[in-house]
Order: C-alpha cells, then structure tokens, then sequence
C-alpha cells in the first residue's frame, strides 16, 4: 500500500505507517480465519472479538493493511444501501422503513465506535447532496430519486428536498437548481479509519499477518503461500479484490473507481463555493460523480472508472494524466472557480459489483465459508454494517441484523449469488454501457429539445442498468 505513496492523498495524512506485520510462515489453528484485512475483514475481527473475547482470530493480507479499496475510496459513509430495492420492493412499508433504518442508524453506530475506541479518522456527519447542479434535465432524475428514496422506506426527515435558494446555502454549484438533502451521511479519512480498526483488533488480541497471500479457501483451511490457518470459520473478505480466488470472482468482479485531490483551498474559494458543514455531494450523472471537503480543506472528487477486460483489480494506486485531467473537468463544471485549482494526488482502487447488484452476507455452515462484499461503491459504510452481521452470524446470535433480508445461511454464495457472463461479453456490455451513458450525457448538456432520442436513450440506460442488477 506504500507504493505509489504520492498518488493517494489519505496515505500522505499518516504520519508514521506501522512497521510491516509478519508474514504467517507455519501451520497454524484458529476459530475463526479472516481473508483480507480492509474494512470487511477488519470489522467482522473486531465484532467477533469484542462479543466473544475468548475466540482466537488471523486475519491474513496479501498486501498491507488497506491495501485494496478501503484504503483508496473517496470517504464516503452512506446511510444507504446500493440495490436496496431488490431486497425490500416487495415487502410490506413498515419492513422496508425497518430496514432503511438499520442501514440509516449503521452511519452514527459507526461514529460511536470510532469515538469509544479512539479512532481518529476524521469522521464527520455534514450530510450529503444529491444535487441537480449542471443541466435543466437532472431536476426530474433527481425528484426521481427521492421519490425512490421514500419508497424503499426512508422518511422524509432523513430525505428531503431543496430548491435551488435552500441549495445554495449549503453549497453554490454552477446551475443549482435544486437537490435531495441526505441527512444520513457523513465523510471520514479511509486510510486513518482503516489503520485506526487494524491496531484497535490487535490490542483486543487478533492477529495480523501481512505479506501472506491466501492462494487457496477450501472446507475450514486458508492456504497461504508459506502457511496455512485451519479453523472452523472461513471468512471471504476480498470484495473487489477477488482475483486469485476464482470461485468468487464469478460471482463479484472489480469495477474501477478513480479519485482525484485538489491543493489545500483559501477561505476566500471555500466562501465562493459553501460546504461549511463540510458534507459530501454527488450529481445527477449515471458515471456517478461524487466529492466532499476534506478535514484539511481541500476538495476531493472522484467518478467511476472503467471496467478492465478480464476483471482485473487495480493494483497500482496511481491513475493517468488523462483520468485527472477529466475529473478536474468535471470538478470545474460544478464549480467554475476551481477551473485553475492545482490537483495534488490522484489514486484508483477496485469495488466489488455482483451479477445481480445485491450486497449479501452469507454463511454457509456445511462448507464452513462466509463471505460479504457487492457493495457497488459503498462499502465504507456498508462493510461495517456486514461485518458486525457476519459477526452475529458465526456467533449464532439471534439478532435484528441477522434477520434483514440481505443475509443468508441457507447455501453458498455458488447458489446464493448469480455467475458473471464469461468474456468477451462482460467487457463489451461494459463499453456499451460506457458509450451510452456517455450519449445520455451529452445531449443533457447540450439542454435541446429532443423528443425522440432521450427518452428512447434514457429507456435503454434504464435497461442496461437492470441488465447488470
């Protein structure tokens, strides 16, 4: 994770990294075996340890700890869940606002650990933006996903909107004609977070061992490439990160998303452009743009990436000039007066999107393998949610978490979580689904009259997005 140190601007804020932890260099037993130690793994360790203190608990890393997606996302803390509606549509209102809440309440629980362990991570509860902030058109997809909002199960307290007057008092976009307040979101430093979970486990007595890649997850063994960890529990916490274990990356592939950091602002741009309370905002586009204002003042921004034939995971945190370049792009459009802003870091990672774009938490007792991940670019806030859920799980619990609809101990994930399509067809639908949002994009920001075309093109993103879910 120290590779490339210069591109990932959360790595720069830490001070000192720990000294590299040993690699696992024996056979060893265990009760319970976590594979990955980003915010999954981590998670599930420090919930399993702090219910059961008396279990004995390895989390092996093939890298460093946060090396995958946990140590390079852009911060976010979402008191939502990515493919919610394909657990509660056809459920009964007061289910869903059930399970809206868990997923809402999930943003302050994880503020109150990071509080009570000491875990200073920058965590900061402003809120979020949905805003309509660049053309005419995005006030209707906005309303459109509020109205979706409300009818997953979340209240009008928590999702509620803002005209454009409202708008710009909490931050002054271009054209903001208006946006969804999401008062369930806060913002935190991953890489502080995630170094911050991994020294808290250990002082409640897990181990870590770095440089010690799994090669092989059979029935109650992990298998490393100088080790092994025997152990009743098996835990999959690779997310996008999947790549060696086959098995799983059928069932989630990597999807690239990139970030960029601006240069630490002046109060004079920060009173042009508003954000005081510090919250995150996003905009109206299918290429999901995303960004917030940093604890030190700058602006971080990022917007999904690419696919990469073969479901490759990013490895190299830095991204190119051209990726940079057209994500400070985007960061002018919103706010013109960083159209000269000097971008100091640029960083990629790899989220984890399953077939049918549904997060899951599976145990399956007969293998003795449990897995969560799918998280589709939320996974700051829904690893958290999922790890203290495995947690009940394997601990047999008979918990609120461990009754949602998102959880499953009947099968494996091969039976629990659609297969991919083999390539060549998963990387040209990929490409297809680019050119078309791109299309959709474009004529959006031409604001003509089209009446034949964007609807018929808004149908077909529409039905390329239910395609992938």
């Amino acid at each position: 994770m120290q590779q490339d140190t210069c591109s990932n601007f959360w790595i720069s804020t830490i001070a000192q990294w720990p000294e590299p932890r040993p690699r696992l260099e024996a056979s060893i037993q265990a009760d319970v075996a976590i594979v990955g130690a980003g915010f999954t793994g981590l998670w599930t360790a420090y919930y399993l340890k702090t219910l059961a203190p008396h279990l004995a608990i390895v989390v092996l890393e093939a890298q460093r700890v946060g090396h995958g997606a946990s140590g390079r996302n852009g911060g976010w803390v979402v008191g939502n869940l990515a493919g919610l509606e394909r657990y509660v549509g056809e459920l009964p209102m007061e289910r869903r606002r059930e399970c809206c809440q868990v997923v809402a309440d999930n943003v302050d629980d994880i503020g109150n650990v990071l509080e009570r362990e000491s875990i200073a991570a920058d965590f900061n509860k402003g809120g979020a933006l949905y805003a309509a902030a660049r053309y005419p058109d995005q006030i209707v997809i906005q309303k459109g996903y509020l109205a979706h909002l409300h009818e997953l199960g979340h209240d009008e307290a928590n999702c509620s909107w803002l005209d454009a007057d409202q708008l710009a008092e909490k931050a002054r976009f271009r054209n903001g004609y208006g946006g969804i307040y999401h008062r369930q979101v806060a913002t935190v430093n991953p890489v502080k977070l995630v170094t911050g979970l991994a020294e808290t486990i250990e002082r409640l007595g897990v181990t870590i061992h770095e440089q010690s890649r799994v090669t092989r997850i059979g029935q109650h063994e992990a298998i490393t490439e100088q080790g092994a960890v025997e152990a009743p529990i098996i835990v999959c916490a690779t997310e996008g990160y999947a790549e060696r274990f086959h098995d799983f990356k059928k069932h989630v592939i990597p999807v690239q998303s990139l970030v960029i950091a601006t240069e630490p602002l002046t109060q004079d741009v920060w009173q042009e452009i508003g954000m005081s309370e510090r919250l995150a905002f996003a905009d109206a586009s299918r290429l999901i743009n995303y960004g917030h204002r940093s604890a030190d003042g700058r602006l971080v921004f990022g917007a999904r990436g690419s696919y990469a034939f073969g479901g490759k995971s990013k490895h190299r945190l830095a991204i190119s000039q051209d990726d940079i370049r057209l994500r400070r792009d985007l960061l002018a459009d919103l706010f013109p007066v960083l159209q000269d802003v000097t971008i100091s870091h640029g960083w990629g990672g790899s989220l984890g999107l399953s077939r049918n774009f549904r997060p899951h938490g599976i145990l399956d007792r007969e293998s003795g393998i449990a897995t969560a991940g799918g998280y589709a670019g939320e996974g700051v806030a829904a690893a958290h949610l999922f790890g203290r859920t495995l947690a009940d799980l394997i601990l047999e619990r008979d918990s609120r978490l461990a009754s949602m609809p998102w959880v499953f101990t009947s099968a494996s994930h091969r039976h629990l979580i659609k297969r991919w399509e083999p390539e060549p067809l998963r990387w040209l639908a990929a490409q297809v689904i680019t050119c078309s949002y791109a299309g959709e994009e474009a004529l959006m920001k031409r604001n003509k009259p089209a009446p034949l075309i964007k609807p018929a093109l808004t149908k077909a993103n529409d039905f390329f997005a239910s395609v992938i879910e």
